[in-house]
């Protein structure tokens, strides 16, 4: 009965434009509402085979939310970034690993706090639940239980995914890159920490962002503050979550989620109050290690003992100027043990690291415009995955490298400046016509030399339409090629810039390039 129905129905269906006519379908006998949902979804897919109705599909021409295209230009702001960051992490002996891209839903669940709820499940594939990878960490930790390695410091830079709510012009993307930088391994307090601190300054730095301070703290800190000022134990985490929101919204808008929301007393949240508004440095820890409150909690004297330790090898590392101990910060992933850190790009005014900030006043006159790097210690993360919980030490940092491209995309459009989008060292170019055999030979020799180099895509180019081609695309060097310079076995090297023009023997043309090349 279905069948004949389905039969009857079909040239019906294929023209179906409104509800009415599905409405209609009620009344056959015998057919469930579930029966006809089926069979109408197989004959609309049916009709999208064949192409009912002669009618051509409009595709919505978009990216997805969160989602954005790189055009050539944006590409060689993005490599010249990565080159930078890869750079640095090599300076420092890293080596480098991949993982998958998606991983097993109950590897990535719990690790992150009340950020779970970006994590991006995927829909059930034989029988394995899976979910987007949310960050770089726990992908990392679950490689080095699962390999059994105890030692490794390693770099790793690819795609994560969050369905959170995106900010385009702020860097903020559900599809975006990270950069991590990790050390796995037992060894003495504070040397490796240190060391992932100087490579966000030395990043920092050479990207050329601007003003930058690091912020840093330690969750044992935060949890001794936290017991000292009255939390409860069972609030921990959701009132670190809260705390780190300082950076977002002002100290009254988190104090009244705190009391409101979170449950908290007004007294606990004011005590609170007095220590996140503290920045400074090692005399700041030292202040705080003889603080009344502070030091009836073991963790959280263990937390400043290693601040000052990190302070003093971050002096011999030369970069005290631009890092402020920050009791504010708190960062809200759940797997944090230790250290933790966050580089931010500042506007002008009186900066953390600053005299009024030192003594360990507030330091409120300076603004941050945005986290561009972050990371910290998680001691306990790889013994969650191992069968015998083993423990493998952890600290790392991960680059914020959306938001850096989207200042240097910024920086490049208000000064105008002309970003090349290809390496090409020379264009080969004809003076006359009929060379186009001589302009491919030329071309031939210069790439098995290992230059950079092309051609015109037409049998006889006009040498002015060349020379507009070198100019717009940053082209630095033309050889060009006429029946002269055939006869005497030469090539008339042209410098695009300066418009200079020198005879160069054949023989001696890859080096002159080279030369020339080098030089600029």
């Amino acid at each position: 009965m279905l069948g004949m129905f389905c039969v009857r129905t079909c040239s019906g269906l294929m023209g179906l434009r409104a509800a009415p006519r599905v409405r209609s379908l009620h009344s056959f006998p015998g057919i469930t509402v579930a029966q006809i949902d089926e069979e109408v979804a197989k004959l609309l897919a049916l009709k999208a085979q064949i192409g009912g109705d002669n009618v051509k599909h409009q595709f919505v021409l978009k990216t997805a939310k969160g989602t954005r295209d790189y055009n050539p230009k944006q590409m060689a702001i993005r490599e010249r970034v990565f080159s930078t960051i890869i750079g640095c992490f090599k300076r420092h002996g890293a080596e480098t690993i991949d993982t998958p891209v998606f991983e097993l839903k109950e590897t990535l669940t719990g690790k992150y706090g009340e950020d779970s709820k970006l994590i991006y499940d995927l829909k059930d594939q034989g029988g394995e639940l899976l979910s987007l990878r949310y960050d770089l960490t726990v992908p990392f930790a679950r490689y080095l239980a699962m390999n059994k390695i105890t030692n490794i410091k390693r770099y790793h830079i690819a795609k994560v995914y969050r369905r959170d709510n995106p900010a385009m012009t702020r860097g903020r993307y559900r599809e975006f890159y990270q950069c991590d930088f990790d050390i796995a391994g037992q060894y003495d307090a504070m040397i490796p920490d240190a060391e992932c601190l100087k490579i966000v300054h030395d990043i920092l730095s050479e990207l050329d962002l601007g003003d930058f301070r690091i912020k840093v703290n330690d969750r044992r800190i935060l949890d001794g503050m936290f017991a000292v000022c009255g939390v409860p134990d069972d609030k921990f985490r959701t009132i670190c979550s809260t705390v780190d929101k300082l950076d977002k919204m002002p100290w009254e808008d988190v104090r009244k989620e705190m009391v409101t929301e979170k449950g908290l007393s007004e007294e606990a949240a004011d005590q609170i109050g007095e220590y996140v508004s503290l920045q400074g440095g090692m005399e700041l820890a030292e202040r705080l290690l003889q603080d009344q409150k502070m030091c009836r909690s073991k963790q959280a004297c263990a937390g400043l003992s290693d601040i000052k330790l990190l302070f003093s090898y971050l002096q011999l590392f030369q970069v005290t100027d631009k890092v402020v101990f920050d009791l504010s910060l708190a960062r809200g992933l759940d797997y944090y043990t230790g250290i933790i850190y966050e580089g931010v790009l500042t506007q002008a005014g009186v900066a953390p690291g600053s005299t009024e900030a030192q003594n360990g006043t507030p330091a409120e006159e300076s603004v941050s415009v945005g986290s561009v790097a972050g990371g910290g210690r998680y001691d306990g993360l790889v013994g969650m995955f191992d069968p015998k919980g083993r423990k493998v030490p952890c600290v790392g940092v991960s680059i914020g490298i959306e938001r850096i491209f989207s200042i240097l995309e910024q920086k490049a459009e208000a000064s105008a400046e002309k970003v090349r989008t290809t390496e090409v060292q020379v264009m080969v170019a004809s003076a006359q016509k009929n060379l186009l055999e001589e302009r491919l030979r030329l071309l031939t020799e210069l790439w098995n030399a290992g230059i950079k180099a092309e051609v015109m895509y037409k049998k006889n180019p006009k040498l002015l339409s060349q020379l507009q081609h070198c100019e717009e695309s940053g082209i630095p060097l033309v050889a060009i090629l006429g029946e002269q310079e055939l006869k005497d076995g030469v090539v008339k090297l042209r410098v695009v810039a300066s418009r200079e023009e020198v005879d160069v023997s054949r023989a001696a043309l890859v080096d002159e390039i080279r030369r020339r090349t080098s030089q600029a």
